[in-house]
C-alpha cells in the first residue's frame, strides 16, 4: 500500500489544535545561548506550558516564570513570584473551570505545579498562567474517561530518545498539530547528558546544546531541560496534549543504574547519589509528572474499563548490566532490573486489571534478542547505535535480556494466570519493532506469546545508518534480516528510521503506526506511516495491517 504522508506544518507557523482548532503559538525569547535578544524586565513565560498525568477528575498544570532577566534556568537568581493559574471549558476563558495560585521560587528554579481537581472525565479544557499582568501561551489538556466508562475507543502518540544535538524535533511538531489524541507517551531519554560534540560525534551535531559541558550538578540539569524547552516544537506538543513521562537513563547518564552509570566517573564527577538525586529533582521540577509514593516515575494511570497503563521506572532498583557474555550473571536470581517492590505492584495491577488492555510504559525491550546472527562488520556499529560494549554482541545486557530471572517472573505471571491483551510499549534502542512476547524464546511459535511488545524508535538519537554513515535501508537490511531469522518472535524490525508512534485502541484491537520523517535534520521533515502492526484481543500474536488509523476531527 502507499505510504500515508502527514501534513507538514512550519515549525514557527501557528499550529491548529484543540477541537475547536485552538491557536497554540510558539513563544517568543529563549534562554541565554538561544537568542541574541535581550529577556523582558517583567515576568516571562519563556519556556511554554505543560499538561500530564490526566485523571478522570484532574490535570497536572505546569510552567517555568523567567521573573527577571537574570532568574535563567539553574541561576538561582529571582525573586518569588505570585503565579496565578486557570483552566476553562472554551479557549476565550470565558467558562471558568478552576482557579488558583502558586508561588514561584529559586528554590524550585522558578517552576510551577499545579494539581487540578474537580475536573469532568473525558473533557478538553484550556490553561494558562499569569504573572506580572503577563499571561502564558494558552494550553489545551484533557482529562482521562470515568474509571468505570466504556470507552469506545483511545489514541496516544509515542515517543522516545530526543537528543537535541543528533537533529530537530519534528516528531513533536507532527503531534502538536493533531487533535485527535488524547495523550503523548514519552517512554524515557527526554533529554541526554553529553557534552556538545558527544553524542552525536562533533562532525555530524545538528545543533549545539547547552550547557556544553556533560550535565552533573543539580544547574547542570536546570540549564538543560531550560534549553531544550526552547525548542518551539517541543513547547507546541506540550501545550498541545498531556504528557505521560517515565524517564531512562540518560535523564541521568548512560547506561545508569542504582548505583552508578557507564557515564559516570566519581573521580572527576563527584558521588553518583548526589548527582541523580540532582537529576531526579530538575526532572520533577521541569517535567508535568506526578512522582510515586517511592518518589520515581512508576505508577498506574487508568483510562476507562479500556486501558490501564502501568508505567515503569527501570533505572533506580536495578543492579548494575552485567559484562557481556557473562551467562551466569545474566541468569542470577539475585540481580534484579525492577526492584523486589516494582515487580510485586506490576504482577499485582495486572492480575487485577479489569480493564481490556493492559499496557505496560516499558523503558527497555523485554522481548528476548540475540544479536549474534549479525555480521561482524555490523556488530560493532549496531552495539554503539544500542550504547552496549564493542567487543561483541550477543544480547543487550541493559535491556531485559540482561536480568532474565526478573523477566522470567512476570511472563510466567502472565502465562500461569492467563492474564491476555498486555501490550508492551517501549523506546531505549532508537528502532522500530513489532514483537511477540514468549516465555522461552526457543519453544516460539510453537507455544503460543503471552503478550506483544511495539517498540518506537528515536526522536533524534542515532540508530544504525546514522552510526554507519550511510543512507537508510542500505546495510541495515542485512542486520534486519539476520535478527528475524535468529528471533522468530521478532515480526518486524527498522533500524535506520526516526519518527514517532501513534496508538489506536479499541475493544478488538491495539494497533500501533510507525510515522517516519523524511530527514531528522530538517526543521521542516515531513512524516509517513512506515509500517502499522496490531494485536487483536485475545491472540497475544502480531499481524500487519495495511492500513493506518484514519485521523479524526
Amino acid at each position: 500500500m502507499p505510504e500515508r504522508a502527514l501534513p507538514a506544518p512550519r515549525r514557527r507557523s501557528v499550529v491548529a489544535a484543540g477541537a475547536a482548532g485552538a491557536a497554540l503559538l510558539p513563544l517568543a525569547g529563549a534562554v541565554p545561548g538561544a537568542s541574541a535578544e535581550p529577556a523582558p524586565r517583567q515576568p516571562a513565560f519563556l519556556h511554554g506550558v505543560a499538561s500530564g498525568d490526566p485523571l478522570p477528575d484532574g490535570v497536572l498544570l505546569w510552567t517555568r516564570v523567567t521573573p527577571e532577566p537574570e532568574a535563567t534556568p539553574g541561576s538561582g537568581k529571582g525573586a518569588p513570584v505570585e503565579v496565578a493559574w486557570e483552566v476553562a471549558e472554551d479557549r476565550e476563558f470565558a467558562r471558568t473551570a478552576a482557579r488558583g495560585t502558586a508561588k514561584a521560587r529559586a528554590a524550585a528554579d522558578h517552576t510551577v505545579k499545579a494539581d487540578v481537581r474537580g475536573l469532568r472525565p473525558a473533557t478538553t479544557y484550556y490553561f494558562r498562567f499569569t504573572a506580572g499582568g503577563v499571561h502564558s501561551p494558552t494550553g489545551r489538556t484533557r482529562t482521562a474517561p470515568a474509571e468505570d466508562a466504556a470507552v469506545a475507543g483511545l489514541r496516544f502518540g509515542v515517543v522516545s530518545c530526543a537528543n537535541y544535538e543528533g537533529g530537530y524535533f519534528a516528531s513533536y511538531r507532527h503531534l502538536a498539530a493533531r487533535s485527535d489524541l488524547h495523550a503523548v507517551l514519552h517512554l524515557g531519554d527526554y533529554l541526554y547528558e553529553y557534552g556538545h560534540g558527544e553524542y552525536p560525534a562533533g562532525d555530524t551535531v545538528v545543533r549545539a546544546v547547552r550547557p556544553e559541558h556533560e550535565t552533573v550538578s543539580l544547574a547542570d540539569y536546570r540549564v538543560r531541560h531550560g534549553h531544550y524547552k526552547t525548542d518551539a516544537d517541543l513547547r507546541a506538543l506540550h501545550a498541545a496534549h498531556p504528557l505521560i513521562a517515565i524517564w531512562d537513563d540518560h535523564e541521568f547518564a548512560d547506561n545508569a543504574f542504582s548505583g552508578g552509570a557507564a557515564n559516570h566517573t566519581p573521580g572527576t564527577e563527584g558521588d553518583w547519589g548526589r548527582r541523580m538525586a540532582a537529576a531526579r529533582q530538575a526532572y520533577f521540577e521541569w517535567l508535568p509528572v506526578r512522582p510515586s509514593t517511592a518518589g520515581t516515575t512508576f505508577r498506574r494511570l487508568r483510562f476507562g474499563q479500556l486501558a490501564d497503563l502501568h508505567l515503569l521506572d527501570l533505572r533506580s532498583f536495578r543492579d548494575a548490566q552485567p559484562r557481556v557474555g557473562d551467562g551466569d550473571t545474566i541468569d542470577d536470581p539475585d540481580r534484579t532490573l525492577t526492584g523486589r517492590r516494582q515487580l510485586d505492584w506490576l504482577k499485582k495491577g495486572l492480575l487485577s486489571s479489569t480493564a481490556r488492555w493492559k499496557l505496560v510504559g516499558n523503558p527497555v525491550m523485554i522481548s528476548p534478542v540475540a544479536f549474534g546472527s549479525v555480521p561482524a562488520k555490523l556488530l560493532g556499529p549496531l552495539a554503539a547505535c544500542l550504547g552496549v560494549p564493542q567487543e561483541g554482541l550477543a544480547v543487550n545486557t541493559d535491556q531485559w535480556d540482561g536480568y532474565t530471572d526478573d523477566r522470567r517472573e512476570l511472563l510466567t505471571h502472565l502465562c500461569d494466570n492467563r492474564i491476555t491483551d498486555t501490550v508492551f510499549l517501549t523506546g531505549d534502542i532508537h528502532m522500530n519493532w513489532a514483537n511477540e512476547v514468549p516465555v522461552r524464546a526457543a519453544d516460539h511459535p510453537h507455544e503460543p506469546p503471552v503478550a506483544t511488545e511495539f517498540v518506537i524508535t528515536s526522536v533524534t538519537s542515532d540508530n544504525l545508518d546514522d552510526t554507519l554513515h550511510v543512507a537508510p535501508d542500505t546495510l541495515s537490511g542485512v542486520a534486519e534480516a539476520a535478527v528475524r531469522a535468529a528471533n522468530r518472535h521478532v515480526r518486524w524490525v527498522d533500524m535506520d528510521s526516526h519518527g514517532f508512534g501513534v496508538l489506536d485502541l479499541d475493544a478488538a484491537r491495539a494497533q500501533m503506526d510507525y510515522w517516519v520523517l523524511s530527514d531528522k535534520t530538517d526543521p521542516d521533515a515531513t512524516a509517513t506511516v512506515r509500517r502499522s502492526y496490531r494485536t487483536a484481543s485475545g491472540s497475544q500474536r502480531v499481524e500487519r495491517s495495511e492500513e493506518p488509523v484514519r485521523l479524526t476531527p
